[in-house]
């Protein structure tokens, strides 16, 4: 497969102007340029540049509306609800990441409701964020149904991711973002448009068979970690995302990859919790984190995702040519 290269910089100048031409607003391209980028850096190849066709074709046709604008209702003291309105995610999580921050470095709490949103990416990404305001993060999303529940083949719930994120006392702070599935269905749909097999694990065809086609693994299920526990905490993810937020159960969200059906409807929901003794908790957290460093064989949740994002921005992100191909023919067709 060739790749080229390309600075973190100019790919989300090429992301924005690719969106811009697919009748999206100057401000949401840019903050979806910006998590695509973020995502690709991170080594999280689905939710990157792999995602800038489907989200260009779903704005031209009106499945998810590019001028949207998201708007925010306050529930209770440190509760707020942010509507997307059927347009991306992360101009809707840009809003309630700025309102969390703000509401719980004064309360020490607030939850963020995120409903008719669209497909969130990397929820790392997201999570860093709060964790960088000296906050304790965390994020679940539903999406489309992809996992049966243990014992049916029939999928219910989306790859429900879950992520957590807290500040530490020096560099950056310790997250972990983790499908419920083996793998995240990004890095199905990134095979498929690779022209690549998977690996035999991650899924399985219509029938309920392992497969290593790609294809059939789209039209049948991901295998969920911990095989029931699996299904059981995307149950709670389901909960708190979708029944929660008032948005679309995973089996009633649309596909995140084709441009035709309904808008998406999808659900977030996010906590931000604030340390009541600030310092002090970062200070009894690096014990415990250098003590699984410094373990043989064992690493601490993220690492990989922090290297490869040092050398993103040291090098550059070296991104499969015909990915970028698209990107410029997009942004040319203005």
């Amino acid at each position: 497969m060739t790749t080229e290269t390309i600075s973190i910089a100019d790919a989300e100048s090429l992301i924005s102007m690719a969106l811009l031409a697919s009748d999206v607003s100057k401000d949401n391209a840019d903050s979806v340029a910006k998590a695509l980028v973020a995502a690709e850096a991170e080594g999280q190849v689905g939710h990157g540049f792999s995602r800038l066709a489907d989200y260009a074709a779903q704005a031209r046709s009106g499945k998810v509306q590019g001028h949207a604008r998201p708007s925010l209702s306050e529930t209770g003291s440190s509760a707020a609800l942010i509507d997307a309105h059927n347009g991306f995610a992360f101009p809707a999580l840009d809003r309630a990441v700025e309102w969390g921050i703000s509401t719980a470095t004064e309360t020490g709490t607030a939850s963020m409701s995120v409903t008719s949103s669209h497909h969130c990416g990397a929820l790392s990404v997201q999570v860093e964020r709060l964790a960088e305001a000296g906050l304790v993060g965390m994020m679940v999303a539903n999406a489309p149904a992809a996992i049966a529940p243990w014992g049916s083949n029939t999928p219910m719930f989306g790859t429900n991711p879950i992520a957590f994120a807290a500040p530490r006392a020096a560099g950056p702070p310790l997250v972990i973002d983790l499908s419920l599935s083996r793998v995240a269905r990004g890095k199905v749909m990134h095979a498929k448009k690779s022209g690549q097999s998977i690996p035999e694990g991650w899924a399985l065809d219509s029938d309920g068979n392992p497969t290593t086609d790609a294809d059939a693994a789209l039209a049948g299920s991901m295998v969920p970690i911990g095989e029931a526990k699996g299904t059981a905490l995307a149950l709670v993810v389901e909960i708190l995302s979708a029944t929660f937020t008032s948005a679309n159960p995973s089996t009633g969200i649309s596909s995140f990859f084709t441009a035709d059906g309904p808008p998406p409807g999808a659900g977030q929901f996010l906590l931000a919790l604030k340390p009541h003794d600030g310092p002090a908790f970062t200070a009894r957290l690096e014990p415990l984190l250098s003590m699984i460093a410094g373990l043989e064989g064992a690493r601490l949740p993220g690492t990989r995702r922090i290297a490869a994002r040092e050398t993103a921005q040291r090098d550059g992100l070296t991104v499969p040519k015909h990915y970028l191909d698209g990107a410029r023919d997009l942004a040319a067709s203005a």
